[in-house]
């Protein structure tokens, strides 16, 4: 296989194996709404085969951070609707990435009366909120008759976003959010038959999953996953535990006919990483993320090697709105600038050239 030659992942058709990672750019207003600036930013990357959103909350309760987009409200669909639009119109494919922040928040950025989890067990250290950073709070722990509704929230979105005219959606696993709490026995403490043994933690998010699924097809849904990361106190330190938990997951999502399964690893040809794909049965993409820095020559040699289906990159699109082209003929990369990640407008974010080749003397 090469990184350059076309794939399909699920219903969805790739024309080169590299994938937009998700990534927060903080660059809705408000109230949630996409706009004209993240258009522009997510067209310029379109060259990608695939085009991930960043984390959009699918309920007022879910929302992770100030200026995050939304898919909750008619407006919110318009917004999301001028975006597909735009990567579309330069060839592109992409989807939603659907994220429920639960504990990983504060009522101060959801507007609501409590943040929720798996378990009453609140995060270590400070949320950046609108004015400042604030301690985590203890969340409220979701009680059984209560997860209908946050998987119906789910459905809701997933169906808001293909009717906006994005071509699937991905379901944030990862990172230690909602689901990936679920997963993690330092999260989910519960007491019933969503947590204590893997099988049950490994339950909502087979069940959040197959109702997507069922609503829009399992040929247009992703889940996104980083086992083992232990990064926002989604502690899974067990090896043991972790291989019993996600093989139960990826048990639970083999008859979906999932379009593809993220794995978040620093190690893709890990074991347990291959054991998922495997298991479910389902086209794998890859990020090395946040340790081990994604490289022209690593993606290559991952697609190359069969080790994965596409490669997810992240921090050098941010700089390199043509890094397919980059990659593909070999040019140099700009450096993305920190200090802008998160500031809100176009610099450091739509403002970055494509390359320019210079004529001959």
């Amino acid at each position: 296989m090469d990184l350059f030659t076309p794939t399909s992942l699920g219903a969805l058709h790739l024309d080169n194996r590299l994938v937009l990672a998700p990534m927060t750019r903080r660059r809705a207003d408000a109230a949630g709404m996409p706009t004209d600036l993240q258009a522009t930013y997510y067209a310029q990357r379109a060259g990608f085969g695939l085009v991930v959103t960043e984390g959009v909350y699918p309920s007022h309760e879910s929302r992770a951070y100030p200026h995050q987009p939304g898919i909750v409200t008619p407006r919110h669909v318009d917004g999301w609707r001028r975006v597909a639009d735009a990567v579309h119109a330069e060839g592109g494919t992409i989807v939603m990435q659907l994220m429920h922040a639960g504990r990983v928040s504060h009522t101060s950025i959801t507007g609501t009366r409590r943040v929720v989890a798996p378990s009453a067990v609140a995060v270590t250290g400070d949320v950046h909120a609108a004015h400042g950073k604030l301690p985590y709070p203890i969340p409220h722990a979701l009680l059984e008759s209560e997860l209908p509704t946050v998987r119906a929230e789910f459905v809701a979105a997933a169906q808001r976003a293909v009717d906006a005219g994005l071509d699937g959606i991905e379901l944030h696993g990862a990172n230690g959010y909602l689901l990936h709490q679920f997963l993690a026995p330092s999260a989910n403490r519960r007491p019933d038959g969503y947590g204590g043994s893997p099988q049950a933690r490994a339950r909502f998010v087979v069940e959040v999953a197959s109702a997507v699924a069922g609503q829009i097809g399992g040929s247009r849904v992703g889940l996104r996953l980083s086992p083992a990361v232990n990064i926002q106190d989604a502690l899974e330190t067990d090896p043991a535990d972790v291989r019993a938990t996600y093989r139960a997951l990826a048990d639970g999502l083999a008859p979906l006919g999932l379009a593809y399964l993220s794995v978040v690893h620093p190690q893709p040809e890990d074991a347990l990483v291959q054991e998922l794909r495997a298991r479910t049965g389902v086209p794998l993409v890859v990020n090395t993320g946040f340790s081990v820095a994604s490289t022209r020559d690593r993606a290559t040699a991952i697609v190359a090697r069969g080790v994965a289906d596409a490669v997810a990159v992240g921090r050098p699109a941010i700089a390199n709105p043509d890094l397919v082209a980059r990659w593909r003929d070999d040019l140099p990369e700009a450096e993305p600038d920190p200090v802008t990640f998160y500031t809100g407008g176009p610099v450091g974010y739509t403002d970055y050239p494509a390359y320019r080749r210079t004529a001959p003397a």
